[in-house]
């Protein structure tokens, strides 16, 4: 029965957080560049002399599904999507770097390029500002280039190049702000295979068809486990009714 109770239980926590997880999924299925989440679990036995019949339902991974969404065309100068892998590096006020998949970027009152929450792009040595009124362009290999007011257009100046990088999906955590780190911290080297597609932007990468079976699915599950619960508690109940009648 201790088996019973300990798998159900924990199983019962768990399945809230994938069905956590699909929820956050479907709330940002229309959001630019996202990357769904995903919950694995498993069964662990609890390693104790005094408790060998327990075992516990944990959380064998969580991570992100990096397959690429679709590339959809906006027209807009300042819009860039990734072919391919590749992430864009962004200066987090935290301190460090961020990635993002998301490159709907914009000009603060300053001129520094930023993505539409603020953060600023990274360039070869840092932020990336662009001059008042020059019109801009960005290559596929990140280089960020502007005609300067009243000049001609073969008065080119180049800026800045945004930082492209592609570290091992392994090695990058989500955080609480949806932008992704190396883990342990530090930062990944310019990657130059990485590519921008100029005027686009990239979907998210959930299914939401899928998503919403999955939240049945795991609706179900929930059910199931929480039955199990209440099935070990009446077996208990009528196993001390026994005991307490002889």
């Amino acid at each position: 029965m201790d088996r019973l109770i300990y798998v159900a239980m924990s199983g019962a926590k768990s399945t809230l957080g994938r069905q956590d997880a699909s929820a956050l999924n479907l709330a940002n299925a229309a959001s630019t560049g996202y990357r769904a989440e995903e919950h694995r679990l498993r069964a662990v036995e609890v390693r104790s002399p005094a408790l060998p019949t327990r075992a516990f339902v944990i959380e064998a991974s969580v991570g992100a599904n990096f397959t690429p969404g679709v590339l959809q065309p906006t027209g807009r100068t300042l819009d860039v999507a990734l072919q391919g892998a590749g992430w864009i590096a962004l200066a987090p006020p935290d301190g460090g770097e961020a990635y993002t998949r998301n490159g709907s970027l914009q000009l603060d009152s300053t001129g520094i390029l930023q993505t539409k929450a603020g953060i600023p792009v990274l360039g070869d040595g840092g932020p990336i500002t662009i001059p008042p009124g020059a019109q801009i362009t960005i290559a596929g290999d990140g280089t960020v280039s502007s005609v300067p007011a009243g000049s001609s257009a073969a008065s080119v100046v180049v800026l800045g190049r945004i930082k492209l990088v592609n570290p091992p999906e392994k090695d990058l955590a989500r955080g609480d702000d949806g932008l992704f780190r190396v883990r342990g911290g530090g930062s990944a080297e310019t990657d130059p295979k990485a590519v921008l597609v100029p005027g686009h932007l990239e979907a998210a990468n959930v299914n939401a068809v899928e998503e919403m079976v999955n939240m049945i699915s795991a609706a179900r599950q929930f059910e199931i486990q929480v039955q199990m619960l209440r099935n070990a508690e009446e077996n208990d109940r009528t196993a001390t009714q026994l005991l307490s009648n002889r």
